[in-house]
């Protein structure tokens, strides 16, 4: 599985961002420019994936883990953002709210 650290995903241009936590979770603070699909709702959302390469991200890197290698396995190019969201937020990092 590839992945990347918060401080990669910061110097990230033009890479899709897709947040795969709860929507409560989404709305309390996000990386800016993410897109929330649900880890719980994904399934039944794959055309709303980007076409070409999009990293996942989750509060700390479980859920957004076990994303990316179901959809690595169906041939999606996909990175793991390591630490997640709370990681991006502990650094400092600008929030969306």
């Amino acid at each position: 599985m590839k992945s990347i650290t918060v401080q990669q995903l910061r110097e990230r241009d033009g890479v899709p961002l897709i947040d795969v936590r709860e929507v409560d979770e989404f709305a309390a603070g996000r990386v800016p420019g993410a897109v929330n699909i649900p880890m719980s709702t994904i399934g039944g959302r794959l055309d709303e994936l980007p076409d070409g390469a999009f990293d996942v991200i989750c509060a700390v890197g479980g859920r957004s883990g076990r994303v990316v290698e179901a959809l690595d396995a169906r041939g999606y190019d996909v990175t793991n953002v390591d630490g997640g969201t709370n990681e991006w937020i502990a650094s400092g990092f600008p929030v969306e709210r």
